[in-house]
């Protein structure tokens, strides 16, 4: 029986680098979702005629041209495709990284590290903090967008769904964790998806990588935790 023919695309898509670059890519997509989701979020400020207009828009967006929720399901579906592509080749990638190095416990060797071992504390928690992160997307959709759960109380208006939430002290606090690993997820995901694109090439270009990954990701964080925090204290809602 003839062998299947592995053809130069299929190579570059199984290989490293070609694995490592797609890790980039849906990276950068879930970024700019992220900003889009952030900004989203601060009409809350408005009130709650402003809050559930704009969500929703976002189910009419296009119309009438195009049928309703189109825009919204394409924007779904482009994130979760990301999504499974991103967790697909970091599952391929950990793996053979683990047996590049000889097993479970063994890191590469590194002069920047006191103990000789290539280790930051972002990269160390990126395994835990994508656990975190999918769970509480999970909560977070069946909360906010499925409108299943209602800690706070039940209601159509995205608004008050929102606000009532976030008044729960727990759901603070969940909100707190998840986004402490978004950040440290963000921070070193953005640093290495821009150098395996390339854009890290001398340590002039490494240095303002660094300071970019660190700024965007607190723009990101803080954006997505006054929210919850002033509505929380009173200040919102």
């Amino acid at each position: 029986m003839a062998g299947t023919i592995v053809t130069p695309a299929r190579r570059a898509a199984r290989s490293t680098v070609g694995l490592k670059a797609l890790m980039a890519i849906s990276g950068l997509i879930m970024y700019g979702y992220l900003i889009l989701h952030m900004g989203g979020n601060l009409w809350v400020f408005g009130g709650q005629q402003a809050f559930d207009t704009y969500a929703h828009h976002l189910r009419t967006l296009g119309e009438p041209m195009v049928p309703h929720s189109t825009v919204l399901w394409i924007v779904r579906i482009v994130l979760l495709a990301g999504v499974i592509a991103h967790i697909w080749s970091a599952v391929v990638l950990s793996r053979r990284s683990h047996h590049a190095r000889g097993g479970a416990g063994k890191r590469y060797a590194s002069n920047q590290h006191r103990r000789g071992m290539q280790r930051s504390y972002a990269s160390f928690t990126l395994r835990w903090g994508g656990a975190i992160i999918a769970l509480f997307v999970i909560y977070h959709l069946l909360h906010l967008t499925l409108n299943v759960i209602a800690p706070g109380g039940a209601s159509d208006s995205p608004y008050l769904r929102y606000v009532a939430g976030f008044k729960i002290w727990w759901v603070l606090l969940s909100y707190l964790i998840a986004l402490t690993a978004v950040g440290f997820h963000l921070r070193h995901g953005l640093w290495s998806g821009l150098t395996t694109l390339g854009a890290n090439f001398s340590a002039g270009t490494r240095r303002v990588l660094n300071q970019l990954a660190t700024a965007v990701a607190l723009v990101i964080i803080v954006g997505f935790l006054t929210p919850p925090v002033l509505i929380f204290l009173g200040v919102v809602g």
